[in-house]
């Protein structure tokens, strides 16, 4: 078992929803990579998505684009980002990290050479924004073989033969992009995603988590009543874009901890 699935299920167990922050690695300075990634496990999340810088994120609004450019300013490469991993595994062995990009700094590299980096690092799998499941079944076959899971995005206009294929191919959990358009916009409307989450289960027995348009502990919690994980980046990114760099973990932790809270009050809420 993935420790992807393995955090899932001890969740599942405990009755509590994971909480899943994106962050872009070496944003706002290289040097916080690592500081983050322990300080968004200290305000409550489960499992991290830690995002690839790139320049041209087609599905990332304003918020992420300008956290790429910031990043790329610093030269940061997907080897960096592994090399991030790395380090925060010196420390911390129980947190899956996904990496979390686009196909180009991937191929660059080679799919075999990252799937080799990504385990030798200790990732513990990959969401290529840009690779829908039609095309992903050489990489899910190179990460399979080290034991690492494919996560898959799906999107309101998803149909049920992409469905289907994820359910095949997809692995740790699917990403449930709950608004037409890019990270950070609109308003999320919660009776729509529980309908969507319903429809995607009648394909897939993978966790969904839900990410797009979730701001705060309310909407989080809203948004956790009705899925298995909340995602959250645009609104964490915001926060610390806004803080000093020497302020950024502390300011994600004050940001991340009542989310958590709110998340976890549904458990006690049950109980």
């Amino acid at each position: 078992m993935s420790r992807i699935s393995a955090t899932f299920d001890t969740l599942k167990n405990r009755g509590r929803k994971a909480l899943i922050p994106f962050i872009t690695a070496g944003d706002p300075q290289p040097a916080l990579a690592v500081p983050l990634m322990h300080a968004l496990v200290k305000g409550g999340a489960d499992i991290i998505e830690l995002g690839v810088p790139f320049s041209d994120p087609m599905a990332d609004g304003p918020v992420i684009q300008r956290s790429s450019e910031r990043a790329l300013k610093h030269g940061v490469s997907l080897k960096d980002v592994l090399g991030y991993i790395a380090k925060f595994r010196e420390t911390d062995r129980t947190t899956p990290v996904i990496v979390f990009g686009y196909a180009n700094p991937i191929e660059a590299m080679g799919v075999e050479r990252f799937a080799d980096a990504a385990k030798a690092a200790g990732a513990d799998g990959a969401l290529v924004v840009d690779y829908p499941p039609e095309e992903a079944g050489p990489l899910v076959g190179l990460l399979d073989a080290r034991g690492l899971d494919t996560i898959f995005l799906l999107s309101p206009t998803t149909t049920d033969e992409r469905l289907k294929q994820a359910a095949r191919l997809g692995r740790g959990y699917l990403y449930y992009v709950s608004l037409k358009g890019v990270t950070g916009a609109g308003h999320i409307d919660v009776a729509d995603v529980e309908k969507r989450v319903q429809r995607i289960k009648q394909f897939v027995r993978l966790p969904v988590g839900v990410g797009f348009g979730i701001r705060d502990a309310a909407s989080a919690r809203a948004i956790a009543a009705v899925s298995d994980a909340v995602v959250i980046g645009s609104a964490l990114i915001q926060h610390i874009e806004k803080a000093a760099p020497d302020k950024a973990p502390a300011e994600a932790v004050r940001f991340l901890a009542p989310i958590r809270e709110a998340i976890d009050g549904l458990a006690a809420v049950k109980a």
